[in-house]
């Protein structure tokens, strides 16, 4: 076990060191279950993860005035808060990927699926934030709209990568973020499926399970290594693939993951060197653009500007301007 220390010593939260467990090649029921959701996988550590976060927190599933301080924007509180449900959020999508398929709908378009498990997660967090923090501000996916008179507001993506969590695709997560007076502060991302919660606090620096992230340091765009997603509408999609078409070839390689929230922390500890991508929502880079950033990533909009939903660039320093160029070009031909 290793201990994650933010701002110094004014805060610590454990998470066990664990690796990434061993996934099967195939996307059916069985070989999802077989990846996260054996007792002795990914829900086993997800569980140890909570007991010690719960033991060195002093707070389990009951509402805790007193820890978490119901009207200050406590922020060591509000992390340990965050931390804690995106954990617990994700042992409820471990526990309930066996029946994933069940009570299964549609949003925005056909291919924007929403599930039980969604609205189940969601609830698990803002259940909790209710009681911990009635006077917080929600903005969650599945439609928690609450105003706040406390300064702080929570934005929440229960299930980020739902129809990868349906096809049995493991890369989803809870992602978790916590604003303050308008300025992001806290965020948690949580991928379950590699038993790995991806922590930053504002002007503290990343980490992943406990441990410190950097962005790669990738100096050439050439031979970067790019992640990007698709937007759900028809003609949207059609759109960015055009765009992909004008990238591709001046970058080594690029990747969809199918997770925003993943590939921003995929930027932060260097498993890609860069990410763009358009159509997005609050929630989901609410909590990885801030972890990205605190790794050490440039983030803009397209043009340079402060990064949106509609317009999200993460990148090492040393590519970040050539990658917002390229990607700038390709919108407007």
């Amino acid at each position: 076990m290793s201990v994650l220390v933010a701002a110094g010593e004014e805060e610590h939260v454990a998470f066990l060191d664990v690796g990434p467990s061993t996934l099967g090649n195939g996307v059916d029921d069985q070989t999802l279950v077989d990846a996260v959701g054996e007792p002795a996988g990914v829900e086993a550590v997800l569980e140890e993860t909570v007991a010690v976060v719960e033991e060195l927190t002093g707070h389990a599933n009951e509402a805790r005035p007193d820890r978490y301080g119901w009207f200050v924007a406590d922020i060591a509180a509000l992390f340990d808060l965050a931390v804690d449900l995106a954990l617990r959020a994700g042992r409820l999508l471990v526990a309930e990927a066996a029946g994933r398929a069940n009570d299964v709908g549609t949003k925005s378009s056909r291919t924007d699926m929403v599930t039980a498990v969604d609205r189940a997660s969601e609830a698990l967090i803002v259940g909790t934030i209710e009681k911990e923090r009635p006077e917080d501000a929600l903005l969650g996916e599945e439609g928690s709209r609450r105003d706040g008179t406390s300064g702080v507001r929570w934005i929440i993506d229960p299930l980020d990568g739902t129809t990868n969590y349906l096809y049995g695709f493991p890369v989803y997560a809870v992602s978790i973020g916590v604003e303050v007076d308008g300025e992001m502060e806290a965020g948690v991302v949580v991928h379950p499926s590699l038993g790995e919660a991806f922590t930053a606090r504002r002007g503290t620096g990343a980490w992943c399970n406990g441990a410190p992230i950097a962005v790669s340091g990738k100096a050439d765009l050439s031979t970067a290594l790019i992640g990007t997603g698709f937007a759900y509408d028809p003609a949207r999609r059609g759109e960015q693939a055009r765009w992909l078409r004008q990238i591709l070839p001046s970058v080594r390689d690029v990747r969809r993951a199918g997770a925003a929230a993943i590939d921003l922390c995929w930027v932060a500890c260097g498993r890609l060197d860069g990410y763009y991508e358009a159509g997005l929502a609050p929630w989901d880079i609410a909590a990885g653009e801030l972890i990205a950033r605190e790794a050490g990533a440039q983030t803009s909009d397209f043009d340079g500007g402060p990064v949106h939903a509609d317009a999200v660039i993460a990148a090492t320093p040393a590519i970040a301007s050539d990658l917002r160029r390229l990607v700038s070009e390709a919108v407007r031909l």
